[in-house]
């Protein structure tokens, strides 16, 4: 049986604060979506937010969170679609002239791929992957870097998965090992001009991505029962994280993978 804590993570006066900074949150789905999370702990604390949903589809679930979270904009965003990721750009340039923060936390494969085994995965599905999963990483960290001009901060999601052999993984394994290393070389491209860039590793979480992964409820359990804290972290800790490295208070971090996973990543 999983546990997670019986409270949620506080947000305090401890907490540096995020007052007059403004970012993109790139991966909300609903209000389980790790990228909600974190949005919700970025807005206590003072952030301006830049909300994208996928599509049509998604927007009555996704418009009505922004809204919650007073986004100044929100906006429609397929990464594999060009010309979304132009407008949304040119629609954050108008409103706001700069950007302080940017969260992508959108992972895709192909289920048929992900359900196999990495030698039997597809070219095609492996490269969408990639293209969703890490390359887009890659192309939102270069529109934002012009608006990034007193420097800023960059974080994507990965996993334990891109370091250790995770049953069920499966592909998205080596891909969030590819996300891993991409965040390392943009950390010392970037760095010159004071952006950071980070990868924060969350413990499992029940979200809809993840419900995609086979036998997840076992991985659950097995996080909760390993653990030294023995509990499930929720998207609010992760969003504390996340609203840290983004504040002041994390200047000299860059580069590094953090996780928030209660120690599981410790346990042989």
């Amino acid at each position: 049986m999983t546990m997670t804590p019986d409270k949620p993570t506080p947000v305090n006066h401890a907490m540096p604060s995020l007052a007059g900074k403004k970012g993109l949150i790139v991966g909300i789905a609903n209000a389980h979506s790790i990228a909600y999370g974190c949005a919700e702990v970025i807005r206590e604390l003072g952030g301006s937010l830049a909300v994208t949903y996928l599509n049509d589809k998604a927007e009555p679930f996704v418009r009505p969170l922004a809204e919650q979270l007073q986004a100044d904009i929100i906006a429609p965003l397929d990464v594999q679609q060009p010309q979304q990721l132009d407008a949304l750009f040119a629609q954050i340039t108008q409103r706001w002239g700069k950007l302080d923060f940017l969260l992508h936390a959108i992972a895709f494969a192909p289920a048929a791929d992900l359900h196999g085994r990495v030698i039997d995965c597809s070219a095609a599905g492996f490269a969408q992957a990639m293209d969703v999963s890490c390359h887009s990483f890659i192309r939102l960290a270069k529109a934002a870097e012009p608006l990034m001009k007193d420097g800023g901060a960059l974080a994507t999601m990965t996993y334990y998965g891109a370091q250790k052999v995770i049953p069920h993984y499966g592909m998205m394994g080596p891909v969030k090992a590819a996300l891993e290393s991409t965040v390392r070389y943009l950390a010392d491209e970037l760095g010159p001009k004071g952006i950071r860039v980070h990868a924060v590793s969350p413990g499992p979480i029940m979200t809809r991505a993840a419900s995609g992964i086979g036998e997840f409820e076992s991985l659950l359990d097995e996080a909760a029962r390993r653990a030294p804290q023995h509990q499930l972290v929720t998207i609010r800790d992760v969003g504390v994280t996340t609203a840290m490295l983004f504040s002041d208070a994390a200047r000299s971090l860059t580069g590094n993978v953090v996780f928030v996973d209660g120690g599981y990543h410790v346990m042989g």
